[in-house]
């Protein structure tokens, strides 16, 4: 009789990785309105050149374009076009009344697919949805008097 060897996976976590036109910009964005901390960045001849931001058990990673310079490059279209990254919450209306709070223009949340779902875009057009599971009918949306 042979034995089963459980094989732990190699493959441990996804993160987005967004090229932004402007790290002070984004920086306020993802960490003074949607509550991200940076956890890991990389100076450059005195400039933040890339960060690891993290909320919760989600993270993402920004590098501003190079405007001058040897590597310096214009990316073809506008950025965030088509890209929607879901972070999966406990909390989606939490995580919305938390971000209109501080001043982000987060969507009124709805249930779809058996989620309430709240979003934003951020300061390159990235969306940046936030959905948690519920059992209110699919279409509902918070009302003002629950926001």
């Amino acid at each position: 009789m042979q034995t089963e060897t459980k094989v732990e996976a190699n493959v441990q976590q996804a993160v987005p990785f967004f090229g932004i036109t402007d790290m002070e910009v984004s920086l306020r964005f993802y960490i003074d309105g949607l509550g991200f901390a940076m956890v890991n960045k990389w100076i450059d001849e005195g400039k933040l050149r890339w960060c690891w931001l993290k909320l919760g058990d989600a993270a993402i990673m920004l590098q501003e374009y190079r405007k001058q310079g040897p590597n310096s490059w214009t990316p073809e279209g506008k950025l965030g076009l088509g890209v929607t990254i879901c972070f999966q919450c406990k909390d989606a209306l939490a995580i919305y009344r938390e971000f209109t709070a501080r001043g982000i223009d987060a969507k009124r949340p709805f249930v779809g697919n058996g989620l309430w779902v709240t979003s934003a875009q951020d300061p390159d057009g990235y969306k940046l949805e936030f959905a948690s599971p519920t059992d209110v009918p699919e279409e509902t949306v918070l009302s003002e008097a629950e926001g």
